[in-house]
Order: structure tokens, then C-alpha cells, then sequence
């Protein structure tokens, strides 16, 4: 027998796909997760990207988790979800936005076309304004709502936004199969 034939058979580890996205927000949260910086490189030894604003693919495909911030504040962003919560095993609510509306939400004491009259017509520096009307353009809601108000979240990971190492440490929990805790020290809301 050969010493190759004696040689053990090692498989593979499969890279899990993850999908990202951000819906009403800052784009902080994909910052934060910019900023794990060269831990990337390991963190890319583990996982392969489907769509993200990282990518720039914009449809999720069959994806074992699914990282998603920003809150819903109209008809596109719910689209968005539902096709994130049907292509993801594990979906991820990714900071304040996500978990309840955050800065957007600001908006939720204020009728929608108040909103758009001041943004559009008689807010500070607007001269001879129109509110658009493009099909083009999604529908707003009445009001922004958390992700969890439309469909079932497997984690939430908290902070505005969440520190890079909060979201190194719930990455590599649950790549490793852990549940993912997160201290009271990585949440942060700057």
C-alpha cells in the first residue's frame, strides 16, 4: 500500500455564504464591519460573499446566514427582507436601525406627507420644489419600522453601530457553531 493510501482524507470545510444588506440607515454597520481590517483576509477563509453593497451583487442567493441593517421605511426595503428571510438560514438584525428603527424612526411622530411637504416644498433651502412621483422611486410607509416587525430574526446584534469587534466576536461565534454572546463592553451607541 502506498503512503498516500495510508494518508487520512481530509474534507474540505465548506465556506458558509453570507449575504449582506442595508436598508434605512448610515451604512455604519457595514463600516463596523470594514473594520475588523485585516482579520478580513481570515474571516474570507471561512465565508464567501453573495449579494452585499460589499460586492455589489444586489440578489441573495441560498446563503447560511444573512447580515442585514438599517430599519424599513418603505415598500423596496420590505421587499429586500423577505427576500433576505426566505434565501438565509440565520438572519442577522444589525444594529440600532435594525433592532428598532433607530434615527430614521425619528420620522414615525410625523404624517408621511408632512414629511415629504417639508423635504420637498418648504424645508430650509428649497426653492421651487416638487415632491417626486417616479415609478421608479419606492413607496414610502407610514411609518419605519424594525426588521422584526415583519419577519422572524434568528440574532440581533445591537450598537449604533455595532463595534468591529463585537462583530468579529459574533462572526467567529457562530462560524464556529458557538451561540453568539456579545459583552456589555463591544456594544457601543456613538
Amino acid at each position: 500500500m502506498s503512503e498516500r493510501a495510508r494518508e487520512p482524507a481530509t474534507v474540505p470545510r465548506r465556506k458558509l455564504r453570507v449575504a449582506t444588506a442595508s436598508l434605512a440607515g448610515c451604512f455604519g454597520c457595514h463600516m463596523s464591519l470594514l473594520d475588523i481590517d485585516e482579520r478580513l483576509v481570515d474571516l474570507l477563509e471561512l465565508i464567501e460573499l453573495d449579494a452585499s453593497p460589499l460586492t455589489d451583487k444586489k440578489r441573495c442567493g441560498p446563503c447560511d446566514l444573512g447580515l442585514i441593517e438599517g430599519g424599513l421605511c418603505n415598500a423596496e426595503n420590505v421587499h429586500t427582507l423577505r427576500a433576505m428571510r426566505a434565501n438565509c438560514k440565520i438572519l442577522v438584525a444589525v444594529g440600532a436601525c435594525a433592532l428598532n428603527g433607530g434615527l430614521p424612526a425619528q420620522r414615525n411622530h410625523i404624517d408621511v406627507r408632512d414629511c415629504l411637504q417639508t423635504a420637498y416644498l418648504s424645508g430650509p433651502g428649497v426653492e421651487r420644489g416638487f415632491i417626486p412621483n417616479d415609478p421608479e422611486l419606492p413607496l414610502p410607509l407610514a411609518q419605519v419600522h424594525p426588521l422584526h416587525d415583519v419577519v422572524k430574526i434568528d440574532y440581533f446584534l445591537a450598537g449604533c453601530p455595532p463595534s468591529a469587534e463585537a462583530i468579529w466576536q459574533f462572526l467567529t461565534d457562530l462560524i464556529a457553531g458557538r451561540t453568539p454572546v456579545t459583552t456589555h463592553g463591544l456594544i457601543r451607541y456613538d
